[in-house]
């Protein structure tokens, strides 16, 4: 897979279509990864891998020993299934599609230097005969629900598909696939192919802001993975003032007694708010309606993912950079026991009479596939293969999973998910 990115990236289109000087205002940031990330490429491999297999090419299957899972296995099949099944359905049109798995597109005439890989790019006819483009966008995340509905990643895909091949294929209409295992989510969404160009026209203003790193910096659910939101003023405004709106009582006079009045005053409670002098709290969340906290969670994914980049990045300048930062200091944290010569301490604990020293556990069902096969591991266990329920979650209403019926159920603990694509 390529690992390397343009600076009017489609997968980050939707940061710099809204924030257009964002691209440029993080450029001094460190692009770093996280493990999610590595898992998320490992499985973009495996599907990879599993699409190259069944077109007949020669293809050695990635290793992994932290990520190659049973889940994998299992997200990375629901991705292979439905790739097979659109090819063979256009087999089925009456066309032998062109499949391109993991195509670099080249869509700057839409970006200046704009281009990107899409995980599956065919060519073919629809049901109607009608020539057609279909990009498929593999997603192995479950912490973001990605929405398909003009969704400007795989818009830029396809109009990069539609520069290359568009002029080679009678191309009408184009499909766009999210594929979302981990979420349930497999959605698609079609428009035509004028539809699509005539996008492609009006966002080219835009993105030439973004290049030339102007515009207007405007905060939102887009600065998720934006390296510069530590230090992004406009962001840390949008956050301290949807505290304010959010959880402090400006009108009310619900201060603390102790920063209204001096020792010997008397504390006037309903005096109005003075944002040189008094010290707010924030209002008790027991008196907070259910109605009203709904409407603050949007906000506190906002604020609590704003906070979290801005801590990750102080601490990363104090302890990669020695930065210092006032009032803190660098310590160690906890650490585990660990055995210096595993060798070693086998033999002294035999020689003492101590033989009892591993454990025997039981392969897991993805091993018992790789080593019988799918079809012979489903005729001999099969039977004895459940899926349990996935834990409970709170999820925004537009999300397309069915809800639980709750009746009868006892209380637990519930995650909250948050509202972004």
């Amino acid at each position: 897979m390529p690992d390397v990115h343009a600076l009017l990236s489609a997968s980050s289109s939707k940061q710099w279509l809204h924030c257009p000087p964002s691209v440029r205002l993080q450029e001094g940031f460190p692009n770093e990864s996280s493990v999610y990330a590595q898992e998320g490429s490992f499985a973009h491999e495996i599907c990879e891998y599993k699409v190259r297999k069944y077109l007949h090419e020669r293809v050695k299957r990635p290793q992994s020993e932290e990520f190659d899972t049973e889940e994998i296995e299992n997200i990375t099949d629901v991705y292979y299934e439905f790739v097979v099944g659109v090819i063979e359905q256009m087999k089925r049109n009456g066309c032998e599609p062109l499949v391109l798995v993991e195509e670099r597109v080249d869509y700057s005439h839409i970006a200046p230097s704009g281009f990107g890989t899409a995980d599956m790019l065919i060519v073919g006819k629809d049901e109607n005969g009608r020539g057609l483009l279909h990009i498929i966008d593999f997603k192995a995340g479950s912490g973001i629900f990605v929405e398909v509905d003009h969704n400007s990643q795989l818009s830029l895909y396809a109009l990069g598909g539609l520069h290359a091949y568009g002029y080679i294929y009678p191309i009408e209409t184009v499909r766009m696939t999210i594929v979302q295992p981990r979420l349930e989510n497999l959605s698609t969404f079609e428009c035509t192919r004028q539809e699509l160009e005539a996008w492609g026209e009006s966002i080219k203003p835009i993105a030439k802001l973004a290049y030339e790193g102007k515009g207007e910096q405007k905060p939102g659910e887009w600065c998720r993975f934006c390296r510069a939101k530590p230090v992004c003023r406009a962001c840390a405004e949008e956050a301290l003032a949807l505290c304010r709106e959010d959880f402090l009582d400006l009108d009310d006079g619900a201060f603390s007694e102790d920063a209204r009045a001096s020792p010997d005053e008397e504390s006037d409670l309903t005096a109005p708010y003075n944002a040189d002098t008094d010290t707010p709290v924030f209002k008790q969340p027991g008196l907070i309606p259910i109605s009203e906290l709904s409407a603050i969670l949007p906000t506190l994914n906002r604020i609590s993912s704003w906070i979290e980049a801005v801590f990750a990045f102080v601490s990363s300048e104090a302890i990669n950079h020695g930065v210092p930062i006032p009032g803190y200091k660098i310590v160690e944290g906890r650490s585990k026991r660990v055995f210096t010569d595993t060798k070693a301490v086998v033999d002294t604990a035999v020689a003492n009479g101590f033989t009892d020293l591993y454990k025997q556990q039981l392969i897991t069902l993805t091993e018992f596939e790789k080593m019988m096969g799918k079809k012979r591991f489903n005729e001999l266990l099969g039977a004895y293969v459940a899926k349990p329920p996935g834990k409970l979650t709170l999820v925004p209403e537009d999300d397309p999973r069915e809800p639980v019926d709750l009746s009868g159920a006892p209380d637990q603990e519930f995650a909250v998910l948050p509202d972004e694509d």
